[in-house]
C-alpha cells in the first residue's frame, strides 16, 4: 500500500502562487509515476500534472503548462506543485495519486490522496 497526503492549500489571489506538497508513506517505489489531480466542484477529475519518479520525465495538461511546476523529491518521498499566476479557474480540490505508469490517464493511478482546497480569489 501507498499512503498519500497532501498539503499546502489554501486561498490564494488571482496572480499569486502556492505549492503543494504530497508526502507518500508505506510501500512506494523509485519507477512509480506521481501525478496530480484537481477537481472543481461539479465537474470531473481532471489531470493537471505528471512526474516520473525515475527518470524525471514530466508533462502538464494544456491550461496549466508554463504556470505549473512539477518536482520531486525522492530522499523524502515527495512530490510537489507549484503553482504560478493562479488563475479563479484554478480553483479546485487537488489531489495526488501515484501510478506504475508515466500517465495521464487517471484509471491507470492507484493511490490517491484526500486532497488539499485550492481557492483563487479574483
Amino acid at each position: 500500500q501507498v499512503q498519500l497526503v497532501e498539503s499546502g492549500g489554501g486561498l490564494v489571489q488571482a496572480g499569486g502562487s502556492l505549492r503543494l506538497s504530497c508526502a507518500a508513506s508505506g510501500r512506494t517505489f523509485a519507477s512509480y509515476a506521481m501525478g496530480w489531480f484537481r477537481q472543481a466542484p461539479g465537474k470531473e477529475r481532471e489531470f493537471v500534472s505528471t512526474i516520473s519518479w525515475s527518470g524525471g520525465s514530466t508533462y502538464y495538461a494544456g491550461s496549466v503548462k508554463g504556470r505549473f511546476t512539477i518536482s520531486r523529491d525522492n530522499a523524502k518521498n515527495t512530490v510537489y506543485l507549484q503553482m504560478n499566476s493562479l488563475k479563479p479557474e484554478d480553483t479546485a480540490v487537488y489531489y495526488c495519486a501515484a501510478s506504475r505508469l508515466h500517465t495521464d490517464y487517471i484509471r491507470e493511478y492507484d493511490y490517491w490522496g484526500q486532497g488539499t482546497q485550492v481557492t483563487v480569489s479574483s
